[in-house]
Parts: C-alpha cells; structure tokens; sequence
C-alpha cells in the first residue's frame, strides 16, 4: 500500500526502503524525536520528502489530490482538536466537513459506547477530561469508515485499562472491515499485543527490520 523509496526528511528521517501492507495493523514504536509522528504526517500529505518518494498503492503522493487523498486516509493527531459545541456536534464534524450523510441518534450513540464515553449527546465538550476528548476525537474519525486510519499515540491520555480496551476495539474494527490501521504507540506492549508487524524507529532510521506476529 505505502512504499518508500530513498525517502529522507531534512536531517529527521532517513528511510531507503520501507513497504507498509495493506488490510494489516502496523506499529511505529522507537524513542520520542525518532521521526515516528513525522512519518505518519508524510503518508498523509502534511509533509513531503526532501529526497526520494512514498509511493500509495503504487502512485507517487505527490500526484495525488491532497483533500482526496485525506478522504481515504485519515489521521488523528496525539493532541486531536475539539470544537467547541456539544459532543452530537463533535462526533459528526467530519462528515459534515466531506458533505457526507449524517448518521442517526442511534448510531452516534453506538459509536460513544463503543469508544466507553458515557455522555449525552447534548453534553458539553467543556465537561470532558483530556483523556474523554481523545476518545470522542477518535469516535469522530472511525464514524468516517476510511480506507487507512493514521493514529498518533491514541492511547496517551488514557489509563491503562480504558487504554488496552479502546485499542483492542479499534484493532478488531480494523480487521472485521478490513482496514489499514497504522499506528504510532509508546507502548511496546499494546504494539506486540494488537499489531501485525511492528516498525522501530531510531535517529530517523528503521532498526532491526519487521517483527510480523504469527497470525
């Protein structure tokens, strides 16, 4: 699906050959200031290699349309924006910005249950926690059944528990629609538990190789 070709970044990244699978979960982990975030920003568009090229289901990025290249890839940054208004609003943002049918009550609902937010709809934003506006952000994003999920450290907010049992959703999300879910995580654990290939990441550079779980 991704393939990167000589790609380097400034003095940040410095990847030869990288090849990111289709309809799997793949994991970024490594050191904070390892270029982790800073590639998942360039299979996004919102950077562009300095050398070499990232290749999307073999075309070049930077032929593709940016807005329509978002519409099927999507990311949620660690630190997610929030709108102010109520979380109906919120959870719905998405579609509403790509025109897109807006869903019923029910499913709204739904996706809040299954993202373990026990709010109204009519609630506030103002009255959710950090870690509460992470998972409404992140409900927002899958209510937009894109092709690749791009998630930054989408647990970072959360205690340990909420964190393994939204992971563990989203991953069984992923495979039931076959997704591409692509992943930056601190935590080696949930990489090893809930990834099909794990990707180091050191000084900008991919160490070790692939570690792909036995399915």
């Amino acid at each position: 699906m991704f393939e990167f070709v000589e790609v380097k970044f400034k003095d940040i990244l410095d990847i030869p050959a990288l090849h990111i699978e289709k309809d799997r979960i793949t994991s970024f982990v490594g050191p904070s200031g390892s270029g982790k975030t800073t590639i998942l920003k360039m299979l996004n568009k919102m950077l562009s290699p300095t050398e070499g090229h990232i290749l999307f289901n073999d075309r070049n990025l930077n032929e593709i349309d940016s807005v329509s290249h978002r519409r099927c890839v999507t990311m949620l940054s660690q630190s997610p924006v929030v709108f102010q208004g109520n979380i109906r609003e919120n959870l719905i943002a998405g579609l509403r910005f790509q025109n897109r049918e807006m869903p019923d009550d029910a499913a709204l609902k739904e996706m809040l249950k299954k993202m373990k937010l026990h709010k109204e709809l009519e609630s506030s934003v103002e009255t959710l926690s950090g870690g509460e506006k992470q998972r409404l952000a992140l409900g927002r994003v899958l209510l937009l059944n894109s092709e690749v999920y791009l998630l930054d450290e989408p647990s970072s907010a959360l205690d340990d528990e909420t964190a393994e049992a939204i992971i563990e959703m989203i991953a069984g999300y992923a495979k039931h629609e076959k997704k591409t879910l692509i992943m930056v995580t601190h935590s080696k654990a949930i990489a090893q538990r809930f990834s099909d290939e794990i990707i180091e990441i050191y000084g900008g550079k991919v160490i070790g190789g692939l570690h792909e779980r036995d399915n």
